[in-house]
């Protein structure tokens, strides 16, 4: 299945802080706007441009996915970021993703361990690939049945590009409102894609200590 075209139509409302100091920034990035500028003039709008205007000296730390919602870490110096991208680059950092998906899924908890690799002939999408894939690792938890519905918490071990959205694909639960993997249904079941980044831990750059912050998941 070919994903569904994309149409940028990003929201309004400006950014929201929900952390600052002298070394960084954490925002509260909403679903539908990129997290850096894409390649084409209609897509120059984003997050990073945004803060941009607030904070001129600002440097990308990691992203999150067009759709996908919730906290962000940006750094504010040469240093933080080096600092910052080191914790990402060596999984010192611990993420909690929240996700509603397709069907009743079976058991409390688990495991999914599949290598990924980006699809050529469809990119950006991500494939399982055992011969040539990256290693990926999500751990997931169930909260809650509604209908034919799950929450998912989500504790990826792995930062690869789309990771969460493919390993509930293969779990055999897409994420609702997936335009990339979900099929019509699942798709169809929400207005936007049911991923949200709910928290964040990892050390400040100035001295070491762990700081962890959450933004709520707005379904």
């Amino acid at each position: 299945m070919h994903h569904r075209p994309f149409q940028y139509d990003p929201p309004l409302e400006p950014p929201t802080i929900i952390y600052e100091d002298e070394h960084l920034v954490l925002v509260d990035k909403p679903s539908g706007l990129l997290s850096v500028p894409g390649k084409s003039a209609d897509h120059k709008d984003c997050l990073e441009t945004r803060l941009r205007a607030i904070y001129p000296e600002l440097r990308l730390v990691h992203r999150l996915d067009h759709p996908t919602s919730g906290i962000m870490i940006f750094a504010r110096t040469a240093y933080a970021q080096r600092h910052l991208g080191l914790q990402f680059e060596k999984r010192q950092t611990k993420k909690t993703y929240v996700a509603r998906v397709w069907g009743k899924v079976i058991g409390d908890s688990g495991r999914i361990n599949l290598p990924l690799i980006c699809d050529w002939p469809n990119r950006p999408k991500q494939i399982v690939c055992f011969k040539y894939g990256k290693n990926a690792q999500t751990d997931w938890e169930k909260k809650e049945i509604t209908d034919n519905i799950t929450r998912l918490k989500l504790y990826p071990k792995t930062g690869r590009s789309h990771q969460l959205r493919v390993h509930c694909l293969a779990l055999g639960h897409p994420i609702l409102g997936d335009s990339f993997y979900a099929p019509n249904a699942a798709y169809q079941a929400a207005t936007r894609l049911q991923l949200h980044a709910e928290s964040l831990e990892f050390r400040h750059p100035d001295g070491g200590r762990s700081m962890t912050l959450e933004v709520t998941c707005p379904f």
